[in-house]
């Protein structure tokens, strides 16, 4: 199929869950499908959206709430976007100073144990008239955001009311957190990972334990360069379905985590970088760790857009009549992700839509042994999401 453009520029927000794009420019998964990519390496999430929507960029490593909300007009742009492939699943963490860690007196490192504690400080604080605690995310339509809502609302605790949240780039959070301008964070490796080897902070609640394997980034376009470009954006994910394949492979991740250090996309020591790219659970395929493939990670399923609609409704972003079905299906598209995975013989999942919460352990989609091995998706609070 010709391609209607093969120069590409291609935006990222230093994080190490960039890794796809950075391997397929650096292992021609790319160059073999006709693509010749520059990578912009961007300071902040608002910078992608603004870049993404003026043409600036042709495409970007995105938040996976990011196409939903510009599709939706709430996000400032309002310049329609859309995502056809996941980057990664999990990869974020909650990090909290070392004052207040210890202030916490923690008997074990739980969602429901640290968030009890901080219910109690917090509380205490206010006996006292201390200004309220702030937590940093990185962006208000953000998987951070919600997680970090997600959690602290199960624990009692008002996100709105109890403290400040604030939105700091990602890789400011470890100086804001130094510098004392904040109490803790909710980030993408990684930052948590550097916060706590120089000593200041504490790694309390990472995003698997909120909920097993959720979606983290998304590969995102503007509607109208899908439009204009539909064979080099086909290209374009088949490359990224090739090179997650080849990053979920054991075997490949140091030799990722070296690349992704030589690129000097994200100034972060390279032992961390690498603890980031190769930490996976032991027992299970689809662990805390970074996933990039396996799960159908690359998925973009319609109901995953539905939680994050859902999550904009209850934190008063988006009006409670929004009619969410028209834009979760016009910014997440599983149709053109079957369309790119045949071009690599990638089997997908038939249906665009799957519950949340109800698998504690490894299951298949389809319930046959021809299947595809699906991971854990429990929320810590026992919740389930129907995803209709």
């Amino acid at each position: 199929m010709p391609l209607e453009k093969t120069e590409l520029k291609i935006g990222l927000v230093p994080l190490v869950d960039a890794a796809p794009l950075i391997i397929a420019r650096e292992k021609g998964f790319f160059a073999a499908h006709g693509l010749q990519v520059d990578l912009s390496v961007e300071a902040s999430w608002a910078n992608i959206r603004d870049k993404v929507a003026a043409g600036m960029l042709d495409a970007a490593h995105m938040l996976a709430p990011m196409p939903i909300a510009a599709t939706a007009g709430i996000d400032g742009v309002r310049v329609p976007m859309l995502t056809a492939l996941s980057l990664n699943l999990n990869g974020n963490a909650i990090t909290i100073s070392e004052s207040l860690f210890w202030q916490l007196q923690l008997d074990s490192i739980t969602p429901r144990e640290v968030g009890s504690r901080l219910k109690h400080v917090l509380e205490t604080d206010r006996a006292a008239g201390a200004s309220p605690r702030v937590f940093a995310h990185v962006f208000p339509f953000s998987t951070h955001n919600y997680e970090l809502r997600y959690w602290l609302a199960g624990c009692g605790i008002d996100p709105d009311r109890d403290l400040n949240l604030s939105v700091v780039p990602p890789p400011q959070m470890v100086k804001s957190l130094r510098e004392g301008s904040i109490d803790g964070f909710c980030v993408g490796a990684p930052w948590s990972e550097v916060a706590q080897a120089d000593g200041i902070g504490r790694v309390v609640v990472r995003k698997y334990q909120i909920w097993n394997n959720s979606p983290e980034k998304v590969l995102g376009v503007t509607h109208s360069w899908a439009h204009q470009n539909p064979n080099t954006h086909l290209a374009l994910i088949a490359a990224l379905i090739e090179t997650a394949r080849w990053l979920d492979r054991t075997e490949n991740r140091a030799e990722a985590a070296r690349i992704v250090v030589e690129s000097h996309a994200l100034e972060a020591p390279p032992e961390v970088v690498h603890e980031a790219l190769q930490a996976r659970s032991s027992g299970h395929p689809l662990g805390r760790g970074l996933v990039f493939h396996e799960g159908a990670a690359n998925f973009p399923w319609t109901s995953h857009a539905l939680w994050f609609i859902q999550q904009m409704i209850r934190w008063q972003q988006a009006p409670s009549d929004i009619d969410a079905a028209a834009v979760a299906s016009a910014s997440y598209r599983p149709d053109l992700y079957r369309a790119a995975a045949a071009l690599v013989g990638e089997p997908c999942p038939a249906q665009d839509f799957k519950s949340e919460g109800d698998h504690a352990r490894s299951w298949k989609l389809g319930n046959t042994d021809s299947g595809i091995t699906m991971g854990p998706d429990r929320f810590f609070d026992g919740q389930h999401f129907e995803g209709r």
